[in-house]
């Protein structure tokens, strides 16, 4: 993931690589990112704290600081960011075909289901996930998931 992500090999504290950065994805301590690093940040940065039960920074801080979207762990803000979005229903499908494994194209097309339930015209800064309560996810992404394990050959039967 660093090769993709950090090809210009940056090194240095957070506050010094996070400079012009368009997106932060935390995935480590409570209170970790400062106001003054999202100012930093490119213009209309993309922030995504999720370190559980509290984020590297509060969604209020984050926006207050210029962030355009702000999505956490935690499910009493907008835009959970939680594995609890692809399970069970990524494990429904693979059981569905019984699947051997589970393999990337799998959880990409999870990922891909789940962003399908978001139309354009519900898209917006507040709203980029659907509700994790929304009753299509299972149906959507179970069979994404089915239709990838046989595609990809290792469903042990075909549905």
């Amino acid at each position: 993931m660093a090769e993709i992500t950090n090809s210009d090999l940056k090194k240095g504290t957070l506050a010094e690589v996070i400079k012009g950065a368009d997106v932060f994805i935390g995935v480590s301590a409570p209170k970790t990112l400062t106001q003054e690093m999202v100012k930093s940040m490119a213009e209309k940065p993309i922030v995504f704290p999720m370190a559980n039960p509290i984020p590297e920074i509060m969604p209020d801080e984050a926006k207050a600081a210029g962030a355009a979207v702000v999505g956490t762990g935690r499910s009493d803000f907008p835009n959970q960011i939680n594995n609890v979005l692809a399970f069970p229903a990524l494990f429904r499908g693979a059981l569905d075909v019984r699947a051997s494994r589970i393999t990337n194209e799998m959880n990409i097309a999870a990922a891909r289901a789940i962003a399908s339930l978001v139309s354009d015209e519900e898209l917006s800064a507040d709203y980029i996930l659907p509700n994790p309560f929304d009753k299509r996810i299972k149906e959507t992404v179970s069979k994404a998931v089915a239709e990838a394990a046989i595609k990809s050959g290792v469903a042990r039967i075909n549905q």
